[in-house]
């Protein structure tokens, strides 16, 4: 798989695997994301229709599937909503449990999306994945999804027996915006005396509010997350720009004494970048045991593409490792 062009100019430093999946997503044609209102935004193609259009190029067969996946509705604050719960083939039950927040800014994507990532988690992991649905903006903003994410979240720890799940070994893992809520979920828990997960894993969490910092000006124009896109984000998730300083927003401003193990996995070329390496100082600052692995050449979003990208894949495997040592399963279920 070899790109079409020279390196972007935004990107000097893209892997050549990671430049043909941005190449195949601007070929799809979508319209800039900030230019659209969210309806509209919802409905352009994704980074993942560009991974399964180069699958299909290039003939790279999907693997069977090695977990069970069923969809599922839970009541939550405000009515109900989506959870997707995959469940490993083989193995013995009881099976640890991972809590998984998909991305999108608050605004966009849903768990289809976001497939790939839930179903890696599930296979390497030897664990029960539930992977979490919740009301995006601007019809529902700040803070309806984090509601609903912590909702869910209690979901699973009444009803974990009746999916085969071990209540004692429950992680939380996040990507973007499901990072910045995996992260408040630890928080609520700790702050309303409830449970803790035992690990979490932030993928290029949403922590800061700070639009000019380092790898924002780097990569003001990267894709497939650049700053308008942000800004729109914000514009569209949040009540007021201002609301953006929320601690539950900038996890950087928080307390953050006493969350759980925390693995951050960072893309080099990511607007989001700084804040990721910042929070994990921040985390080290407040005594909490933390560990930042950055990926190099790879941009936001790559985690769910180990189809196509190696670094995606190294990062899962990663994940994967950590999360088998702190939920205590140390085989995978396809080892």
């Amino acid at each position: 798989m070899n790109p079409k062009n020279s390196p972007p100019e935004w990107g000097t430093s893209i892997q050549p695997e990671m430049q043909v999946v941005i190449e195949k997503l601007v070929s799809l044609g979508g319209k800039p994301i900030e230019t659209l209102d969210a309806a509209a935004a919802r409905q352009q193609p994704t980074p993942t229709d560009a991974v399964v259009a180069i699958m299909k190029e290039h003939n790279i067969a999907t693997p069977p599937s090695l977990c069970d996946m069923k969809d599922q509705q839970i009541p939550v604050t405000g009515g109900m909503t989506q959870v997707r719960i995959y469940t490993p083939k083989k193995g013995e039950a009881p099976f640890p449990v991972i809590v998984y927040y998909h991305g999108g800014g608050f605004v966009i994507a849903d768990i289809d999306v976001y497939g790939a990532s839930a179903q890696a988690l599930c296979e390497q992991v030897g664990a029960i994945v539930v992977s979490v649905e919740y009301p995006k903006g601007p019809e529902h903003k700040f803070p309806a999804a984090h509601t609903v994410a912590f909702d869910a979240y209690q979901w699973v720890l009444k009803n974990v027996a009746a999916m085969q799940g071990d209540a004692t070994k429950i992680a939380l893992v996040g990507e973007s915006a499901g990072g910045n809520l995996a992260a408040n979920v630890s928080l609520m828990a700790r702050d309303k005396a409830i449970q803790m997960p035992v690990f979490q894993v932030l993928v290029y969490p949403l922590a800061n509010n700070d639009l000019n910092n380092e790898s924002y000006v780097k990569y003001a124009a990267a894709k497939p997350l650049n700053k308008p896109m942000m800004e729109w984000f914000v514009k569209n998730a949040l009540t007021s720009a201002a609301e953006a300083a929320d601690p539950r927003i900038s996890l950087v401003k928080a307390n953050l004494k006493g969350l759980p193990k925390t693995l951050i996995i960072g893309a080099e070329i990511d607007p989001l970048q700084t804040e990721g390496k910042l929070l994990h100082d921040q985390l080290k600052a407040a005594n909490v045991d933390t560990e930042y692995e950055l990926y190099k050449g790879v941009t936001h979003e790559f985690f769910g593409m180990a189809a196509v990208v190696p670094q995606a894949k190294e990062a899962q495997v990663l994940a994967a490792k950590r999360l088998r040592v702190a939920l205590g399963a140390h085989k995978t279920i396809n080892a």
